[in-house]
């Protein structure tokens, strides 16, 4: 039987997932999406194993993977991605699939069947869906997304291309050597060099994990499903400063001292942030907005705010609400709640409530030294 070679590109960013860390590495039901895509290669004729992988994460992957497979740094592109992987593979290999990680649960029957209809044909081989929506060609206006229809295509002509993608392996080395664009998948470069590439019945479990709804999706196929409703917690404190203005819950509160910080000090807004990000699992205000980013010097809290909820609807969460109590003896908060409840709650696009108390003279807020805000919010999956 021909020797045969995985090339598992896991070197993607997945910026659309919202997660700090590359995609392949975003944990799915417990283990990486990784993880799960190499059950699928395991389950399948034996091969050799080569999983290119971002350089940052290239000493996590050989730990993860302990000797199993060849692990290569990616580049700056998928097709310098897969053809590092290609320089991986041994001399000896007849038949190489490359396939991508984010595919996690593509099963070891897609890939058997791709390598039987590989040395069956000779040929390149791609699985592919049939599509179920109508499909229309447009004319487009200018450089936005609206346009004229030109016309409507043929869907019975037409598939949805998956991967793994198999070759022969020599044919596909050849045809990278004299690629002179990017493609969009290994089969376009392979059929540009003049191969022929067939199109075998796909699997609907192989599809691509891109999105958050796309992970909810992939949880739930694993019995996992994520929790419909997620809570978190953020606490936030600034000391005062009496050479800058008070910014607090979005409101300017002329007269008092305001609150000492690399932006603009407002404890409610930052606190409001962190238990959305502790919500949703995508980290903290430091994290994802930390004092050496000079773009939030100075930053309003609404600035914070909006780009939190970005960051939580590419997650596929929406809020449900936010409650916050703000423990100080100044400014009076009762004072302005309802003011500062709708200011907040029309940032967060979602109710907020506000509450107010103090330490009873304990600690630096008891002693009028500044000033902590603690918020827990409620997300829900879309």
């Amino acid at each position: 039987m021909a020797p045969t070679a995985v090339i598992v590109v896991a070197a993607g960013s997945g910026t659309r997932l919202a997660r700090p860390e590359p995609k392949a590495f975003v944990p799915l039901a417990g283990r990486s999406i990784l993880q799960h895509c190499l059950d699928g290669v395991a389950g399948a004729a034996p091969a050799q194993l080569v999983v290119v992988v971002p350089p940052s994460h290239l000493g996590h992957a050989q730990e993860l993977l302990g000797g199993s497979a060849a692990v290569v740094p990616g580049g700056a592109t998928r097709q310098l991605s897969v053809a590092a992987g290609l320089a991986a593979v041994g001399d000896d290999i007849d038949i190489v699939l490359v396939h991508d990680a984010a595919r996690a649960l593509a099963p070891a029957a897609l890939f058997e069947r791709v390598i039987a209809e590989v040395r069956r044909s000779g040929a390149g081989v791609v699985p592919g869906l049939p599509l179920v929506d109508t499909i229309k060609s447009i004319a487009f206006e200018g450089s936005g997304a609206d346009g004229l229809v030109a016309g409507t295509l043929d869907r019975s002509a037409l598939r949805a291309v998956q991967t793994p993608q198999g070759f022969p392996c020599a044919a596909l080395r050849a045809a990278y050597a004299i690629a002179d664009r990017d493609f969009t998948d290994d089969a376009a470069l392979y059929a540009a060099a003049g191969h022929p590439v067939r199109v075998i019945e796909g699997d609907p479990r192989a599809f691509k994990i891109t999105t958050g709804a796309d992970l909810r999706r992939a949880e739930t196929a694993l019995g996992a499903g994520r929790p419909t409703v997620r809570t978190g917690i953020g606490i936030d404190a600034h000391a005062f400063d009496d050479s800058v203005p008070l910014w607090l819950g979005g409101l300017s509160w002329p007269g008092e001292p305001g609150l000492a910080g690399h932006s603009d000090g407002d404890a409610i807004s930052h606190a409001i942030c962190d238990a959305l990000l502790s919500a949703a699992g995508l980290g903290d205000l430091g994290q994802r907005f930390g004092t050496a980013d000079e773009r939030y010097s100075g930053a309003r809290g609404e600035v914070f705010i909006a780009e939190t909820l970005a960051l939580i609807a590419g997650a596929g969460y929406r809020v449900g609400n936010v409650s916050v109590q703000v423990i100080a003896v100044r400014p009076r908060i009762a004072a302005r709640r309802a003011e500062l409840e709708d200011r907040l709650s029309a940032l967060v696009g979602a109710p907020v409530s506000v509450s107010a108390t103090t330490s009873d003279g304990l600690g630096a807020t008891g002693r009028g030294e500044g000033l902590c805000a603690v918020a827990t919010a409620l997300i829900f999956a879309e």
